[in-house]
């Protein structure tokens, strides 16, 4: 019997000692990156978005929604800017107040305007497939309805009283890449 203990300790031991060391060889080629193997140096690939002026400063009237396209012609690409009256994440401005959104709700593409802007409470809808509201002073989250995601958000740079969008915060509904 203790034979038979012997030599499963002697296999046990030897697996052990196989798995440890090829863990050990695997971390190391891959954090030196040997040439050729393991970790390779790989440049990021970034999308540019156009700068696109969309509105005056002056021109916006505070719970007034304004529909432009961005970022090209394509589907989906409505949106809208709007002077909230209150600061916003994201917000440009003096006040920091004015944001803007892809139009869509992320749940199955309603047109968000088409359910309304609330003043009152700063929010956008209901979307018309399945009542989704969401917050636009908080980087346009959901508050209410089936969305699983906040409606991408449009990033804004004012220059000289213009307001330019610049960029997305989030995918727009019915695309693989906002470009």
């Amino acid at each position: 019997m203790e034979k038979k203990e012997e030599k499963c300790f002697s296999l046990c031991s030897n697996r052990r000692q196989f798995l440890l060391t090829s863990g050990v060889a695997t971390a190391t080629v891959v954090l030196t990156g040997i040439p050729g193997i393991g970790a390779k140096k790989v440049e990021a690939v970034t999308t540019g978005y156009p700068r696109k002026k969309i509105a005056s400063l002056s021109s916006l009237k505070t719970g007034k929604p304004v529909e432009f396209k961005y970022p090209d012609n394509k589907r989906y690409a409505d949106s809208f800017i709007v002077k909230l009256g209150t600061e916003a994440g994201g917000g440009v401005g003096p006040k920091k107040d004015v944001v803007a959104f892809n139009n869509f709700c992320q749940h199955m593409g309603g047109k968000m305007l088409d359910g309304g802007y609330k003043a009152a409470d700063k929010a956008i809808g209901p979307c018309p497939y399945h009542q989704s509201t969401f917050d636009l002073t908080r980087h346009g989250i959901i508050i209410s309805g089936h969305s699983t995601e906040s409606i991408a958000q449009v990033l804004l740079e004012v220059q000289g009283g213009d307001v330019y969008a610049v960029g997305m915060m989030g995918l727009i509904f019915g695309r693989h890449s906002n470009l």
